[in-house]
């Protein structure tokens, strides 16, 4: 059981680096440093997808290591 959610653990922190890194391809280098926020922009598509998919992952997440921390 334990092995299992390691692996579980392993393959969701891979799933969130990357809906992270394809929600950051978007922002320019000049938003990186509180540049480019000056229209408002509604998320749409694959990018609204990738953004909940990112909050889902966040969750299971986060609820794997506290599983994993209570019963190590």
């Amino acid at each position: 059981m334990f092995t299992t959610l390691l692996i579980i653990q392993i393959i969701l922190s891979v799933f969130l680096v990357v809906c992270i890194l394809l929600q950051a391809q978007g922002a320019g280098l000049g938003a990186a440093w509180g540049g480019g926020g000056e229209t408002y922009h509604t998320r749409r598509g694959i990018e609204k997808v990738v953004f909940i998919g990112s909050i889902i992952g966040l969750a299971l997440f986060a609820i794997n290591s506290i599983i994993l921390l209570v019963i190590s």
